[in-house]
């Protein structure tokens, strides 16, 4: 598909995914009226509030308490207080329009490179529904500054704060990216009518079985060596530098850790198992997804399967997520309980886009050594046989 033709169901699913974002965002001051903490109940609504701030333009209490403090006294206190409202509301600016950008960019390539035609839907439906929810990632990481210096403590545990930041803000991502990605894949099965039969590269089962498992194993080098305990504590309590980047532990283990595991300890070997199959779940959907890629693309590039195997990993992080909710919350029936249990619902995306990357770039060079080595392979062998047979 050409730019042309994806450029219109980019556009629109990133105006969906910003509207649905500020649309939440302008709710979360509902959750204070009567009716919904009645309705809802006070944890609930709560969990909920804590869900949407990050994208509502009403700064928390903690941070209008906060501005009012470090500000002094008289009208000078009123001023920085402004200032500082005026920061929060640029950080805003910022988010919205990170989420817009980085979301039509990504959805531009895998649109082309993967349209929703001749048995592909699915997978693009899959694909644009992870990358939304890196997006949102990424946005809120480029605006994160902006939001820690409207609290007025911008130079303080700076790194900490900017994990903090980093971290908020992606349940509501999940449920908006899906939707958003719903009207993209329309639109583009739209716009891809008349444009003709669409290119599919004929890949060796071989030589995509090897890119996907050499993408798995560096996958598996964040999801199983660094997530062990004894080296995330390592990472966490890594602290070079001094002054404004120090104590980075807490960004370090939110970029690189798909994870945290550890020995059954005192629980069963049973119920250790089965927590553990999440982890299981996660490799096998990066493999599995890898392993298909290579056919459904209509042109195999670097810049295609790094964007694929990071949306092979976010895939894999949200199934195995909601196998450890599905596991956690079987004797569960409360509401509350259930909010409590998807709280967790996104957390890795970060390392998710940094090991994706990774294993994108290193499944992109294996194919292509494979590739290479079957065409020498198919070239010399007819040469071998017409000498034996002379």
């Amino acid at each position: 598909m050409t730019y042309r033709r994806a450029v219109l169901p980019a556009l629109a699913g990133g105006l969906l995914l910003t509207a649905l974002l500020w649309w939440a965002g302008a709710s979360a001051h509902a959750l204070h009226l009567p009716g919904a903490t009645g309705m809802l109940g006070g944890q609930a609504a709560a969990e909920l509030e804590h869900w949407l701030t990050p994208w509502s333009y009403d700064p928390p209490a903690s941070a209008q308490f906060s501005t009012e403090v470090s500000a002094g006294i008289g009208g000078a206190a009123g001023t920085a207080s402004t200032n500082y409202l005026a920061l929060y509301a640029t950080a805003l600016q910022i988010r919205f329009g990170a989420v817009f950008v980085f979301f039509v960019t990504g959805a531009l390539l895998l649109v082309r490179r993967l349209p929703p035609v001749h048995g592909r839907m699915p997978a693009a439906l899959l694909a644009l529904w992870a990358w939304g929810v890196v997006a949102g990632a990424l946005a809120v990481t480029v605006s994160a500054p902006w939001l820690i210096a409207s609290g007025g403590r911008g130079s303080y545990r700076f790194l900490p704060q900017l994990a903090s930041v980093i971290s908020s803000g992606r349940q509501v991502l999940v449920v908006t990216a899906l939707v958003a990605a719903a009207l993209t894949v329309f639109i583009a099965r739209v716009t891809a009518k008349g444009a003709g039969p669409l290119p599919q590269e004929a890949v060796p089962a071989r030589a995509a079985r090897l890119a996907a498992t050499a993408a798995t194993a560096v996958i598996a080098l964040s999801l199983v060596v660094l997530s062990y305990q004894p080296v995330a504590a390592a990472l966490q309590g890594a602290s070079p530098g001094i002054g404004l980047f120090a104590e980075p532990g807490d960004l370090l283990r939110q970029w690189l850790l798909l994870g945290a595991w550890a020995g059954p300890g005192g629980a069963p070997l049973g119920a250790w198992l089965l927590y553990r199959a999440g982890d299981v779940l996660l490799l096998v959907v990066v493999w599995w997804v890898l392993r298909r890629l290579p056919g459904l693309l209509t042109r195999v590039t670097a810049p295609a399967m790094a964007a694929g195997a990071v949306c092979a990993t976010v895939l894999g992080l949200l199934a195995s997520q909601l196998l450890r909710v599905a596991v956690d919350g079987a004797d569960s029936s409360l509401r509350w309980d259930l909010l409590r249990l998807l709280a967790g619902i996104g957390d890795g995306v970060p390392a998710a886009l940094v090991w994706g990357l990774v294993a994108g770039c290193a499944a992109a060079l294996m194919l292509r050594a494979a590739v290479g080595r079957a065409e020498i392979t198919d070239a010399t062998t007819p040469v071998e046989d017409s000498a034996r047979l002379g």
